[in-house]
This record gives structure tokens, C-alpha cells and sequence, in this order.
């Protein structure tokens, strides 16, 4: 590890996208800074305990914004969605945020802004969530600040998350039983982000579509039960929860359509950076030991 004088301001550092690129910038001898509205949480104090400073903020404050961005060398930003519901969020209070960050990072004269969008991205899809990030991009290239826009696919920790992955035996997603989608490690956005901001000169002005692996439905569960011992059948979500659930019905005929599969090139994210993980690694990493986990909880 090479010690290094920048600072890089991480919004989102006690979450899954966030708190990997925190970790990942520490590995590369940055200094790093974390927005946080609790310093007293369980989730900050580990922070604080892993050398990263804490500014208290908000998001929704652009004074406190401003002043977690001053002096920084750069900003990783990351919001809250509506695909996220347990944060109350909505398209529109995404799009503000992301914009505002931006404006923040701009003001405070940056060297490079990444920002995470999401794989598959293009207007017109008509979910909410992506049409927001769609045009926070755009806000971003309109400032003509240096920043590098990353796109990851869907998360294979996806698979872990209560009716949207494993549940009593079945693996319920997106894709059909012998269609394929991409998906990645939420541990290897966090080193893939750190790359960007160890090499600006190849990442700045560029937009990343990030993977780790291309599976079908049918070969999800089979490397599952492969891996635990249990027999797993696969399925897609069934008829009446999508038509309760717009958004994820759209989100599924996208998956149809081919658009939000994924396309990104894995064998070029591999020379990037070798140890990217292929979903048979993140089950030996860490997967089996949480489905196994889940398995042994309450369902």
C-alpha cells in the first residue's frame, strides 16, 4: 500500500456500495473522509476504528455538503433510490440528491468525481429510479467536472435479500430459467471505484459498466446447490407479486427485452483488476457462509 496525501469524500460509507469503496480507498493509501448523520452508530464507529475521519451530514444539507467536500480530492457519490424502499425515497428526492452532491463536489473544485449509477442505463425505460440517475449523469457531464460514471450490474449479494432471492429452497429472480444476466460483487465495485481514482488520467470522462460473471437463472441455483448441498430449484417471480409490484414487473420485461442484462465486458474488468470475482468465488469468499445463514433463519 502506498501512502497517499488525497482525501476522498465517500457518501453512502455505511452501506453496501459505499462502505466497499471506503475499505478499497484505504487499501490504496487514500485518506478517507465519510459523510454520516449518526457518528455515534455501530456502523460509523467501525469507520471511525478503520482510520476513515466522519463529518456528521446529511445529504439533504448542502451546507454540510459543502463543507465534507472542501479540501477533498475527490467525491464518490452514491443516493438512496426508490428502489430501496426501506429509505423512503422517492425518484424525485433521488434526482435532487444526486445533483446536489454533484453541484458540491464542482463548487469545492474536485479532481474527480465518481459517480454509481446502474447497469443498462438509457432514457426511456420508464423505471423511476433509472430515469433519476439518467439524468444525474447528465447534470455531471454538463458541469464539465472531471468525474468517471460507473454503471454495476446486479448484485450477486441480491440473491440474499428476503423475496427477491432464496427462500425455502427455491431461488426466485429475474432473469428466465435459460436466459443469462450479469452480476457482480458488491466487494469489487468498491475496487474497481478505488482503480478509477488511482489511475484519473485513463478513468476521467469515461462510463464503466461493471460485472463480474454472466449466469442464467437455471445455472444460478444449480452452483448453489452445488455449493451448500441443498437441492435448489429455480423459478421467476410469480405472476400476482408482479402485478402488485410495477416497478419489479418492469425491471423484468427490461430483463426480457435484453436491456438490463448486462454488457459490460468482464475479461477487460478482469485485466483491470485480476481478482474479480466470478459467483462460484463469491460463494467460497463469502456467499455460501450468508445463504447458509439464511437458510438457518426464520423464514
Amino acid at each position: 500500500m502506498t501512502k497517499r496525501d488525497e482525501t476522498v469524500l465517500v457518501l453512502g460509507a455505511t452501506g453496501q456500495q459505499g462502505g466497499s469503496t471506503a475499505r478499497a480507498l484505504r487499501d490504496e493509501g487514500f485518506r478517507v473522509r465519510a459523510l454520516v448523520r449518526e457518528p455515534a452508530s455501530e456502523k460509523a464507529r467501525a469507520l471511525a476504528e478503520a482510520g476513515v475521519e466522519l463529518v456528521q451530514g446529511d445529504l439533504r444539507d448542502r451546507a454540510s455538503l459543502d463543507a465534507a467536500a472542501r479540501g477533498a480530492y475527490g467525491v464518490f457519490s452514491i443516493q438512496p433510490s426508490s428502489g430501496q424502499p426501506e429509505y423512503g425515497i422517492t425518484d424525485d428526492d433521488e434526482l435532487r440528491l444526486g445533483i446536489s452532491v454533484a453541484d458540491a463536489a464542482y463548487a469545492a473544485s474536485v479532481k474527480h468525481l465518481v459517480y454509481t449509477s446502474v447497469g443498462g442505463l438509457r432514457a426511456g425505460t420508464g423505471v423511476g429510479h433509472f430515469e433519476s440517475k439518467h439524468r444525474i449523469e447528465e447534470h455531471i457531464r454538463s458541469l464539465g467536472i472531471p468525474a468517471t460514471i460507473v454503471r454495476p450490474v446486479a448484485f450477486m449479494e441480491f440473491l440474499l435479500v428476503p423475496f427477491l432471492g432464496l427462500s425455502r429452497g427455491e431461488l426466485i429472480f429475474f432473469v428466465r430459467p435459460d436466459d443469462s444476466m450479469q452480476l457482480i460483487a458488491v466487494e469489487d465495485i468498491g475496487k474497481l471505484v478505488a482503480r478509477a481514482f488511482v489511475e484519473p488520467a485513463r478513468f476521467v470522462g469515461r462510463t464503466l459498466d461493471l460485472a463480474g460473471d454472466r449466469i442464467s437463472g437455471r445455472g444460478l441455483a444449480e452452483r448453489i446447490s452445488r455449493a451448500t448441498g441443498r437441492s435448489i430449484s429455480y423459478a421467476r417471480f410469480p405472476a400476482a407479486f408482479l402485478e402488485a409490484n410495477p416497478v419489479l414487473r418492469r425491471l423484468v420485461e427490461l430483463v426480457d427485452q435484453g436491456v438490463a442484462t448486462g454488457d459490460a465486458d468482464i475479461d477487460a474488468l478482469r485485466r483491470l483488476h485480476p481478482g474479480l470475482l466470478t459467483f462460484d468465488a463469491w460463494l467460497d469468499r463469502s456467499g455460501r457462509a450468508a445463504i447458509e445463514r439464511l437458510f438457518a433463519s426464520p423464514q
